[in-house]
């Protein structure tokens, strides 16, 4: 069992920068792969980073290569978004969600889910 609490978000003028943290229950936390996705409002949640269990492998959705960045520390039991260049665009809920395993790129794989936190990005 893992629980997940989402933090960081907030209201940013676009161009700006915020970092999301997510902090996980647990002693296996480090077996997970780890995911951020976002839901917009009237648009269906969807894929935004991942990394997988060591660390060593990071994937992210087209639209923010080169401006967002995962990482994680599983001595913390946390995993981070850093978000930078921010767009309108990027305003919705961002959860935090863990898969077991090698499974960082299989959205049907993430089986606990924070709650969300609200990130609004001015024009």
């Amino acid at each position: 069992q893992v629980q997940l609490v989402e933090s960081g978000g907030g209201l940013v003028q676009a161009g700006g920068s915020l970092r999301l943290s997510c902090a996980a229950s647990g002693r296996t936390f480090s077996t997970y792969s780890m995911g951020w996705f976002r839901q917009a409002p009237g648009k269906e949640r969807g894929f935004v980073a991942a990394i997988s269990w060591s660390g060593a492998a990071t994937y992210y959705a087209d639209s923010v290569k080169g401006r967002f960045s995962i990482s994680r520390d599983n001595a913390k039991n946390t995993v981070y978004l850093q978000m930078n260049f921010l767009k309108p665009d990027d305003t919705a809920v961002y959860y935090c969600a863990a898969a077991p395993g090698s499974r960082a790129t299989v959205t049907a794989a993430y089986n606990y889910w924070g709650q969300g936190t609200q990130v609004t990005v001015s024009s």
